[in-house]
């Protein structure tokens, strides 16, 4: 059996609480892990002046695979987010979004299985940015006016949106793989490339390009517009596959299909480049919760089978969602927000702990 090191960043919050419980579940599924615990966000800002030191990204480019917990992010002030700053230093281009349908969830649907491909560098969180009154702003204002563009209204605030040939080709190419890695039959390029025509157009126009390069491989290509796609989730989500989306979009309507399926709590993700991949669940750190035993730990435990398919530990992965789908389905053992939607009461519940100990008990 392979021995694996993985960086592990257990985050703030609830983060520690959600690590540990993910870390007892891969253990006891079979699977030989040192992990190399490395420290970020919030709490380190005072011992080392930034939330992601360097010894942060010298483990992950080390060790290739990362797994880490949620990391709080401060709203509209302070430090950018960690979670953006590390797809940026490790050119995480592709933001890998699951979302599949348990039994015992109290999800609104049954029977969806999407996958959301986000890229993960360009667009509007590319952070190029000019602040309201600054002297770029008013630079680029007056530029843009002096170029007949168009008009923009002098006490703005502006955010560019870049969309590269060279970073939607990786995406897209990305997103064919994936699809046909895992048996996918479509794969829909969502836009709003009849509106923004030198950015999403742009954005389109290559998807259809990289689909003329996979036409002999049994995987259908087609358009969507973002917009209707979202309506398109909601009425008939079995019509879609894989979806790829610039990175507005592909944040939007991966969140968008993890309330389908019941919410952030059970929806994992990973960032992936082509050196590097960190793991990851999408909900926020919860501080109010941290520390009660009390937060649902299945995203990340779920982020974590996207990490043992990834790292090759295909069997003991399977073990691991045939675990959770168990546990789950049989109600008895679970947190007290998939209870309470179960149920409208908390009675019954169990802590983050217990609900890894019952998925532990499945092993055996």
């Amino acid at each position: 059996m392979a021995k694996h090191t993985i960086t592990l960043i257990p985050g703030d919050g609830i983060g520690p609480e959600i690590t540990t419980a993910m870390r007892r579940v891969v253990e006891a599924a079979g699977v030989d892990v040192e992990w190399e615990v490395a420290e970020a966000g919030a709490d380190v800002m005072d011992k080392h002046g930034t939330p992601l030191p360097e010894g942060v990204l010298e483990s992950i480019r080390r060790n290739k695979v990362a797994i880490k917990g949620p990391i709080t992010t401060p709203v509209g002030t302070g430090f950018r987010s960690v979670n953006v700053a590390l797809r940026k230093e490790l050119d995480l281009y592709a933001c890998l979004r699951p979302a599949f349908s348990i039994p015992g969830t109290g999800a609104r649907y049954d029977g969806v299985d999407i996958v959301i491909v986000r890229e993960n560098t360009e667009d509007l969180y590319a952070g190029i940015e000019f602040e309201q009154g600054s002297e770029g702003a008013q630079e680029l204002i007056e530029f843009v006016e002096s170029r007949g563009a168009g008009r923009i209204r002098p006490d703005s605030g502006i955010s560019l949106k870049p969309i590269s040939v060279s970073g939607t080709r990786r995406i897209v190419r990305f997103a064919f793989e994936h699809a046909i890695a895992n048996g996918r039959k479509k794969v829909t390029a969502v836009h709003k490339a009849n509106i923004l025509k030198h950015s999403d157009g742009l954005f389109l126009r290559v998807a259809r390009e990289v689909a003329e390069e996979y036409a002999g491989s049994g995987v259908e290509f087609e358009d969507y517009i973002v917009d209707a796609t979202c309506m398109q989730l909601v009425l008939r989500p079995e019509q879609f596959d894989v979806l790829v989306l610039p990175n507005l979009y592909g944040d939007i309507v991966s969140d968008l299909a993890a309330g389908l399926i019941g919410g952030l709590g059970i929806a994992p993700g990973a960032n992936i480049g082509d050196e590097c991949a960190v793991f990851e669940p999408v909900h926020g750190s919860a501080p109010k919760y941290a520390g009660k035993d009390m937060a649902n730990p299945t995203a990340e435990i779920l982020s974590a089978v996207l990490m043992l398919n990834h790292i090759g530990e295909r069997e003991a992965a399977d073990k691991v969602l045939a675990g959770v789908k168990r546990v789950l389905s049989e109600g008895a053992q679970v947190t007290y927000d998939v209870k309470r939607t179960l149920t409208g009461s908390v009675d019954g519940c169990v802590g983050t702990q217990a609900y890894a100990d019952a998925i532990i008990a499945t092993f055996a």
